[in-house]
């Protein structure tokens, strides 16, 4: 049996309550430690988790039994973590989105790679079998042509003015937060890249002038679109919707774990059918997917070029609503 991964873990942050239980489940893993720049914060996490609770982030980047760093930083430190990891010769799992510009993830990407390590974004949406078979549907023809992808990914954190997301630090706000998905699935599913995007923003200064509720608006070629509602202080919902010529294909609990996020439902002429998918953790299986990449025997479902293109399309859509215009990509 390949010898599991050693992962460090850099944050005790809320965002570890999926990644890190994943970790522990999975047979190709071991949690080697959990970084904070709170000494008493780390020993308790390693009290709750296991393995060493290292007293700020150098001290998890320099033990050397850490083979793969995860990176839930709030995201406007990603790019700076990430590159420290990299130059400690780790590879690294961050989580989305990999930089808060282009620019940013470009430099990631190329450090990588002139280090040998691997880098991936955190999608773990991607891994569960369900968007497997989803792909598979378009391949056969269960919708006809594709016409268009609309996206609804909202919840409410309007009351929590202390979350590092409200600071208006770069990279907070609906877009980054949960429109990263939007854009995400939507460039998946279509196997393109936008040409162009639109994006409306409702501002809050109060939560530091970012956009807590966004629409969307993906302009793919052969007149393909995709729409997506996003926010930050709207009701909870995240669902995913594929029109076709001949039919449509909702995905409940698109991202998120929820009571239907194994499931498919295929509305045609002859009505609507519930496809059901095995049950996976999809945090579970992006970690073993990232572990047998790490061993040599996997590629990465994300290789580091799709963040950059990803991080492409975040830039548009946040120029779009701050000037209030449509930005073409190949324009910029």
């Amino acid at each position: 049996m390949t010898a599991p991964v050693r992962w460090g873990v850099g944050s005790v942050a809320g965002i570890n309550a999926a990644t890190v239980p994943a970790i522990l489940a999975s047979e190709t893993a071991e949690l080697a430690g959990l970084a904070s720049r709170d000494p008493e914060r780390a020993r308790r996490a390693a009290e709750e988790w296991g393995g060493v609770g290292y007293a700020g982030y150098d001290a998890l980047l320099s033990d050397t039994r850490v083979e793969a760093v995860y990176v839930p930083t709030p995201n406007a430190q990603h790019a700076e973590w990430v590159h420290r990891a990299i130059g400690a010769g780790k590879h690294v799992l961050c989580e989305k989105p990999l930089a808060v510009t282009a620019e940013e993830a470009r430099a990631l990407v190329a450090a990588a790679e002139d280090a040998g390590v691997l880098l991936s974004e955190a999608f773990m949406y991607l891994h569960h079998p369900r968007y497997t078979r989803l792909r598979e549907l378009f391949t056969e023809g269960a919708i006809g042509e594709l016409r268009g992808i609309h996206v609804v990914f909202t919840f409410d954190a309007s009351d929590e003015l202390e979350h590092s997301g409200f600071q208006g630090a770069p990279g907070s706000g609906a877009i980054y937060d949960v429109g990263c998905y939007a854009v995400h699935v939507a460039r998946t599913l279509t196997g393109a890249e936008p040409e162009a995007v639109t994006a409306h923003a409702a501002v809050s200064e109060p939560h530091g002038g970012i956009d807590m509720s966004t629409a969307l608006l993906l302009e793919f070629p052969g007149g393909v679109a995709a729409t997506a509602q996003l926010g930050m202080w709207s009701a909870d919902l995240d669902t995913v919707m594929v029109i076709g010529s001949r039919g449509r294909i909702e995905v409940p609990s698109a991202f998120l774990r929820g009571p239907d996020d194994h499931v498919l439902l295929l509305t045609d002429a002859d009505g609507t059918r519930r496809i059901e998918t095995p049950r996976a953790d999809h945090y579970e299986r992006q970690i073993a997917r990232f572990d047998a990449a790490v061993r040599g025997e996997a590629e990465l479902l994300l290789p580091p070029d799709d963040a950059v293109r990803q991080a492409e399309v975040l830039d548009a859509a946040t120029l779009s609503w701050r000037e209030r215009r449509r930005v073409e990509l190949s324009a910029r």
